[in-house]
């Protein structure tokens, strides 16, 4: 039953979210079906690619106990899966509490604020932690993720930071059970010579900044798009 913990962690994410797209009729986000697909594809390629590199490098790996067996690339099925369930539960979490509280939302000075308080306290992670692939690279890309967003997007950050503590919600369980809370070993291990090697219980450090990587990259696409289709 073990070999099968990572997939069903994968489809009880999405199996709500997806649902809920489908049979609720008034926000009815199956409707944005297509381009949601198209906004996490297009992030999670890099992403994959990245994964698969350091996944030849050593620098994570996973457990085959907590897997079917059928690898791609060196990757689990499962890990596949990961770049698209996770992404469009919380592409669609974020969505819904934009409908039904749209005043959940930070001010654009408190925004700017918080921004630069998490550029400069990853900045000097970076540089005294620079050279550690995981650290390095995750850090690097937030930064220029970051200086981007406040300069085009900031009204985009007003409304994701609140909706991102929320997801830190499910994110901690699921990401908790992969990286071995509640469990023997751990789903994904980490070589911790890469990096911080600092925990949340069982979570890398990293992580946090990893999913807002994934997630607010998609939600920018995403927006893009649903502006050019709601301009149809």
């Amino acid at each position: 039953m073990s070999q099968y913990l990572y997939l069903i962690l994968n489809l009880g994410s999405i199996s709500i979210p997806l649902l809920y797209s489908i049979f609720e009729k008034k926000f009815h986000f199956i409707q944005y079906f297509k381009i949601a697909f198209i906004s996490i594809l297009l992030v999670a390629i890099p992403f994959l690619i990245w994964d698969g590199l350091f996944t030849i490098n050593g620098i994570w790996g996973f457990n085959s106990d907590y897997f079917i067996g059928t690898k791609f690339f060196g990757m689990p099925m499962e890990e596949w899966l990961f770049f698209f369930c996770i992404p469009y539960a919380c592409l669609f979490t974020h969505e819904v509490l934009k409908y039904y509280v749209p005043n959940f939302k930070l001010s654009k000075s408190v925004t700017v604020i918080l921004s630069f308080l998490l550029i400069v306290l990853v900045l000097l992670l970076l540089i005294f932690n620079f050279g550690k692939w995981y650290t390095t690279l995750n850090f690097s890309v937030f930064l220029l993720l970051m200086v981007y967003s406040l300069k085009y997007h900031i009204k985009t950050l007003q409304e994701y930071y609140p909706s991102f503590l929320v997801i830190l919600i499910p994110f901690l369980i699921v990401n908790g059970i992969l990286t071995g809370s509640f469990i023997e070993e751990p789903v994904v291990w980490y070589n911790n010579d890469e990096n911080l090697g600092f925990r949340i219980f069982t979570i890398p450090f990293e992580d946090v900044f990893y999913a807002f990587n994934l997630l607010f990259s998609i939600q920018l696409v995403f927006n893009y798009l649903k502006k050019k289709q709601l301009e149809k």
